[in-house]
């Protein structure tokens, strides 16, 4: 029987299926992820599952409680702590492996919908890109008081705060916001009586983790789009990323203000005092595809190439910092990893670890050892 080259094409592609898609850049169709071989993604198998052993084995998921868990972190520590948005149960470990755009490794539920904690910072900044990139913010280091004009950055030293200070955590805004003073987040030294008597830092050059700060950042981008932020996130990448319809971005019960008439709620940049991003591993996944490839989507330049590179300089009060992602700064966090890597870090071991130079793209929830397993992934690459 004669056999036509399209009969000759056709076959060799149910043959070798893998061999070729793994080397196309791949963009997963809303729905649905492609998986493909160790082998074909150039992947040590067994070193492979080694590395995912190791994270299931280092696999935190009790107490269950996230709200008493998150009292227990902070409570202690931090004055009239309370948890001030929903909060959900978290069940087993998680996690995706994904090279080359393709899904090598895999475990756990990954359509399971969980709490995120401050891996939303790393979303939160996205839109002040999106604000850049639109116009509506016209210069990241002009100050945010042109655009939030409620008091919050009147006083003489809040005055000097810009959008870059907000974005890399060294604003060192003095304030309370939702019900939660500056100072009670994290407070540092034992003197409980001069925690509200802090010594005020100039602007850009103190970096303090701190969650009262980042909802400010959120609260004047909403100042800026005007409307929910989840919405525009959901409109601008969600949607054109494929993501599903089941992930939820909480503010607080006392975090609703009215613009234009509109009332809507101001969310949470973490989990720290409930709330936040509540999102399932795959549309984790498909957020860390996006910024693997740099912004692009299909060709759709969804984040500009330039706030890319400038989100990933490192900030001189905190060289490991961002603009809300971790750098692998010196390789001193992952060693093993390219110094160029970074990642999105929340609360209990949810992670988005991006590394450009390898294609490789790393998801764990409820796995606090990033470092552990990132370097375990590393040894499996062969090429």
């Amino acid at each position: 029987m004669k056999i036509t080259m399209r009969q000759y094409l056709f076959a060799v592609l149910l043959l070798f299926p893998l061999v070729v898609t793994a080397t196309t850049n791949y963009f997963p169709a809303r729905g649905s992820w492609e998986r493909t071989t160790p082998q074909a993604a150039s992947m040590d198998a067994a070193k492979l599952a080694t590395a995912v052993a190791l994270a299931k084995q280092k696999a935190i998921t009790e107490p269950k409680d996230l709200a008493q868990a998150i009292t227990d972190s902070f409570s202690p520590r931090e004055p009239d702590f309370r948890i001030l948005g929903p909060t959900k149960a978290r069940e087993g470990s998680a996690g995706l492996i994904i090279r080359k755009g393709y899904i090598v490794a895999e475990w756990g539920d990954l359509e399971r919908v969980d709490m995120t904690f401050s891996a939303v910072k790393s979303y939160l900044s996205t839109l002040m890109a999106l604000a850049l990139r639109d116009g509506l913010v016209n210069d990241i280091h002009a100050p945010v008081s042109n655009w939030v004009r409620d008091g919050k950055f009147s006083s003489q030293h809040n005055r000097n705060i810009s959008w870059h200070h907000l974005m890399n955590q060294t604003s060192d805004w003095q304030g309370s916001l939702w019900g939660v003073p500056d100072w009670a987040d994290r407070p540092e030294g034992t003197d409980r009586s001069l925690w509200p008597q802090r010594e005020l830092h100039e602007p850009g050059s103190y970096f303090k983790y701190n969650d009262v700060r980042i909802n400010l950042a959120a609260f004047s981008l909403l100042q800026v789009w005007r409307q929910p932020l989840p919405e525009v996130l959901r409109r601008e990448v969600m949607d054109p990323i494929g993501a599903s319809t089941t992930w939820r971005w909480h503010g607080y019960e006392n975090s609703w203000v009215t613009l234009d008439g509109q009332k809507m709620q101001s969310v949470s940049g973490g989990g720290h005092f409930g709330g936040g991003l509540f999102i399932s591993t795959l549309d984790h996944a498909r957020m860390g595809l996006l910024f693997l490839r740099n912004g692009n989507w299909k060709g759709r330049q969804i984040v500009p190439t330039t706030w890319i590179d400038a989100m990933r300089q490192a900030t001189p009060a905190r060289p490991d910092y961002g603009y809300m992602w971790w750098l692998n700064t010196d390789q001193k966090r992952i060693p093993k990893a390219p110094a160029s890597a970074f990642w999105a870090a929340g609360f209990g071991g949810n992670y988005i670890y991006i590394d450009q130079e390898n294609d490789l793209l790393v998801i764990l929830r409820w796995v606090p050892a990033l470092e552990e397993v990132v370097e375990a992934v590393m040894t499996a690459i062969d090429d």
